[in-house]
């Protein structure tokens, strides 16, 4: 198993990802800080678990978006563009999971 230490907020959080994944969880990882910066620019410096709760929030709106407009040009299952949508799509739920599990761990704190 391998580890990305992906830096979001002036924080370190190593993330475990499989073998060979490490540049795709780090990008998705750099994603998931631009929309955390842009939040902390509109709405500033409100609690960390709030704002990675909030983030997740975003990306699951833009991924229910592209959803919406995948379905509404009649992309199937079986096209090639459903396909690697559904593997980002993975990789940010799996993404939006931990960050959830690193906010709560930072509510309980």
């Amino acid at each position: 198993m391998a580890q990305v230490n992906i830096y979001i907020n002036g924080r370190n959080y190593e993330i475990a990802c499989d073998d060979g994944e490490e540049d795709r969880v780090q990008k998705l990882g750099q994603y998931v800080a631009e929309k955390f910066s842009e939040l902390v620019a509109r709405m500033g410096q409100v609690g960390d678990a709030r704002l990675l709760v909030m983030t997740a929030l975003l990306i699951a709106d833009e991924l229910s978006d592209t959803h919406a407009k995948l379905e509404s040009n009649g992309a199937g299952p079986d096209s090639p563009a459903d396909a690697d949508q559904a593997a980002a799509a993975e990789g940010i739920a799996i993404l939006a999971k931990r960050i959830e599990d690193i906010a709560a761990g930072l509510e309980q704190a």
